[in-house]
C-alpha cells in the first residue's frame, strides 16, 4: 500500500532535528559549513545532505513571517528520474518510494535534469566514470520493517508524520479546514501525487515550491525515441560487420577450394 510522509509548515519550529536524524540513520558526514547570513545550513543539499530545512523571510501584513519548507526527495507518483535513468538504477516501490541502485548507478545525471525540484545530487566525477548520485530514500530500509523514517520518528513538534497515502491526504485535509484562511495541501495531484505531503498556508512561492511541477517531454525524448532508434543503428552496425564478415569468409573458402 502506498506510504506518504505528511510535513505540517505550520507546526514546524526548524529546530531541524530530522536533519540530524537523517544525517545520523544514513550515516552521512558532517559538512564544513560557513555563516552566510541565515541560521539555514548547510546551504543546500549534497550527496552528504538528503535533507535539510529551507528558511524563507517573507513579508505579510503584520511585517514579516518565517516561513520553514522541508527540502528532500518528494517521492512522485509520475518520477521523471525513474523514466530517464538508462540503467534503471532509480526505481520505486509498491510504497511509492523513489530510490537509487547505487550498484546500477553511472552517475550520468539525467534524473537531476528531470527532478523538477533539483533534487538528486552528484558524488564524484562524470569525467572519470567514477560517480554516483544521492538522494533521500524515504528510509526505505526502516519502512521495509515496519518503521517510520527517521525524520518523523525524531520531530518534536510533531510536525512531521507518516502513514498509508490515503490516511496522510485525510489528515492533511482535515488540518487544513481546521486552518482555514489561505491554508492548502500541496501534493495530493501534482505529478499523479507526491508522497510527501506539504500543509502550508502561505502561497507556494513563499515556499519556492513549484506550483505546478512537471518533467518536460524533451527530458523523456532521449528514451522514448531516441534511445530505440540508437539501439536501432547499432543493430544496423552490427548486422553489417556480421553480414561483411560473412562474404569475406566465404571469399577466403572459396579461395581456398580453388587452390
Amino acid at each position: 500500500m502506498a506510504k506518504a510522509i505528511l510535513y505540517d509548515a505550520t507546526k514546524c519550529t526548524a529546530c531541524r532535528g530530522c536533519q540530524a536524524a537523517c544525517k545520523q540513520w544514513n550515516e552521512l558526514e558532517a559538512e564544513e559549513t560557513k555563516n552566510t547570513g541565515s541560521y539555514e545550513n548547510p546551504a543546500d543539499l549534497s550527496f552528504r545532505t538528503w535533507l535539510k530545512m529551507r528558511f524563507n523571510e517573507v513579508e505579510n501584513g503584520n511585517g514579516l513571517a518565517w516561513l520553514f519548507t522541508r527540502r528532500a526527495c518528494m517521492h512522485c507518483t509520475d518520477a521523471g528520474c525513474v523514466q530517464v535513468c538508462p540503467t534503471k538504477a532509480v526505481d520505486k516501490t509498491a510504497e511509492g518510494i523513489v530510490f537509487i541502485d547505487r550498484e546500477k548507478c553511472t552517475g550520468c545525471g539525467y534524473c537531476v535534469e528531470a527532478c523538477p525540484f533539483d533534487v538528486p545530487r552528484l558524488d564524484g566525477s562524470r569525467l572519470t566514470g567514477k560517480a554516483k548520485m544521492f538522494k533521500c530514500i524515504l528510509c526505505k530500509d526502516r519502512v521495509d520493517n515496519g518503521l517510520e523514517p527517521a525524520c518523523v520518528k525524531t520531530c518534536p513538534p510533531g510536525a512531521l508524520d507518516f502513514g498509508d497515502r490515503d490516511e496522510m491526504v485525510a489528515r492533511a485535509q482535515a488540518r487544513v479546514d481546521e486552518l482555514g484562511g489561505d491554508a492548502r495541501l500541496y501534493g495530493e495531484k501534482e505529478l499523479d501525487g507526491l508522497h510527501v505531503l506539504y500543509v502550508v498556508n502561505h502561497p507556494l512561492e513563499d515556499h519556492k515550491l513549484p506550483a505546478s511541477p512537471e518533467v518536460s517531454p524533451s527530458i523523456t525524448l532521449w528514451q522514448d525515441i531516441l534511445q530505440p532508434v540508437g539501439y536501432g543503428v547499432v543493430g544496423v552496425v552490427a548486422g553489417g560487420l556480421l553480414l561483411n564478415y560473412m562474404v569475406a569468409r566465404a571469399r577466403m573458402v572459396r579461395q581456398k577450394e580453388g587452390k
